[in-house]
């Protein structure tokens, strides 16, 4: 007996999972690229992909798509960490490509926090296993970042190049959809969903030092805190409620 045609594109996309061809948190084409590429209809791919998402390999998710199956970056917040760090302890090979290095007049936001009109602006793309992870801007006072060149900040993260004592930091997550130009960094739909963070490194005196925005599609990240019991005072470690 001949085999159905969605199974046959059920087995060719297992298999080029399986080598490689797709890693997991990695899109698939669009159900219209795979139908144009298979000659078949958008039902006929429907029924392979969901197939193949019964076992557990491949998953969707509203304004996203399919995507390969696999546990998102745990990223706790219990302490001061970078994006690199967080990979390598997921098990993830971390790197880093610098976007755009340049001073510039600081945005709204980033004079307000750091009290300074003139700031060096960093842009890079972060990957994990060579693929993106999150877009991160990091802006610091222009002293600071004219002790730095466009090596050194792809070399190593900004924590290690600070001459100073930090305290900690502050951090806002909130939900977005990717912009144009992050979702073609990113490589996931325009509108997809995103989290977007803000963090506000301070020195051990309590003088910020940094601003940074990271921005992760939605399904390769999650973040945690451990909760103190019923009845304490404390706030969870690395956890700040805004209003």
């Amino acid at each position: 007996m001949r085999t159905p045609r969605y199974q046959q594109i059920a087995d060719e996309l297992r298999d080029r999972i399986r080598i490689g061809g797709f890693s997991a948190g990695r899109l698939l084409p669009s159900e219209s690229n795979l139908s144009e590429e298979f000659s078949v209809s958008r039902v006929t791919v429907r029924r392979a992909l969901e197939q193949l998402r019964e076992v557990g390999l491949i998953d969707s998710r509203q304004g996203l798509g399919w995507f390969v199956a696999g546990d998102p970056v745990r990223q706790p917040l219990a302490e001061l960490d970078t994006i690199e760090g967080q990979l390598v302890a997921s098990g993830a090979i971390a790197t880093r490509r610098i976007l755009d290095f340049a001073f510039v007049d600081a945005p709204s936001r980033v004079a307000e926090v750091l009290g300074e009109t003139r700031v060096l602006e960093v842009r890079r793309l972060s990957l994990a296993d060579g693929e993106p992870f999150a877009r991160v801007t990091v802006w610091c006072p222009e002293e600071v970042g004219s002790r730095l060149s466009r090596r050194d900040v792809e070399a190593k993260p900004f924590y290690e190049l600070l001459d100073v004592a930090l305290r900690g930091a502050e951090q806002t997550i909130g939900a977005a959809a990717a912009s144009p130009l992050d979702s073609a960094l990113l490589g996931v739909p325009p509108g997809s969903p995103v989290l977007v963070c803000e963090r506000i490194t301070r020195t051990d005196r309590g003088i910020a030092v940094l601003v940074s925005e990271h921005v992760y599609p939605g399904h390769l990240t999650v973040f945690s805190a451990e909760l103190p019991g019923v009845g304490t005072s404390d706030a969870p470690a690395g956890l700040r409620l805004v209003e």
